[in-house]
């Protein structure tokens, strides 16, 4: 059984950052990058279905730039057996990322992709879904726990109400959550034995995608900075803020 996890290069999600000075975009200048962490999560229950044997090979699949393949290093010292980055020098939108590994799923065919349920530079939480449409594929998304079987996957995932258990035909699309979350690093052998591992480069051209930006980003600011708390001497002083400056109630009459 062969397993498919893409993988996003983000900034390291411990970086606060920072807008550029004409508010065009995200400064990346000097900022330590890293795999996207629902990515990571990804991954690690892709290589955990590997040790116990459940699955075969598991292929980590990136597009991006050429950077991108640090990342994808990180993947193949985590676990991965091969790699293959779609290089680009666009910021592709997750239709257009979708596309791309609709046609690495028809070249590679895997029983399972799994993909972490959204990117943490983006919050967009489209992928998975996105690419499950192209491919006519069932999806469980938000996975919290993962059972392969023969010729099915079963997935639990959290809902408002409690839980809720799918049973998925394979091959399927999983995207996982936060649950499922087991940190695993990689050893100085696996990282010696992740560069004499097989990673595949090919143009985004060469897969006949459409990749043309459907959406313009006009600023990125900072979020206002938060005010500091004040105490308050009575219920009445209370209400009066709640009601005049913090606007969150009305009064009822």
């Amino acid at each position: 059984m062969k397993i498919l996890v893409p993988i996003k290069r983000v900034v390291d999600y411990n970086v606060k950052v920072r807008p550029l000075s004409d508010s065009s975009d995200v400064d990346l200048n000097n900022v330590k990058m890293a795999v996207n962490p629902f990515c990571e999560i990804a991954l690690e229950e892709a290589v955990r279905l590997k040790e116990s044997g459940q699955a075969t090979e598991v292929v980590a699949v990136s597009v991006g730039k050429s950077d991108s393949q640090e990342q994808l290093r990180t993947a193949l010292a985590l676990g991965a057996d091969r790699a293959t980055l779609v290089e680009t020098d666009s910021l592709l939108e997750p239709l257009a990322i979708s596309k791309v590994l609709k046609n690495i799923v028809d070249d590679e065919k895997p029983d399972l992709i799994i993909l972490g349920k959204q990117a943490i530079d983006g919050d967009n939480n489209q992928t998975g879904q996105m690419l499950a449409a192209l491919l006519d594929y069932p999806q469980a998304t938000n996975a919290s726990e993962v059972k392969l079987e023969s010729s099915f996957v079963e997935v639990t995932r959290e809902i408002d109400g409690g839980l809720q258990t799918l049973k998925l035909n394979i091959p399927a699309i999983i995207t996982t959550d936060l649950r499922l979350n087991e940190p695993r690093y990689a050893s100085l052998p696996n990282i010696m034995k992740a560069k004499k591992k097989e990673l595949n480069v090919i143009a985004v051209g060469d897969t006949g995608v459409d990749v043309s930006s459907r959406t313009e980003t006009l600023s990125v600011e900072l979020p206002p900075t938060r005010e500091a708390g004040i105490m308050v001497e009575t219920v009445d002083e209370l209400m009066d803020k709640l009601k005049n400056e913090a606007k969150v109630i009305q009064w009822v009459y």
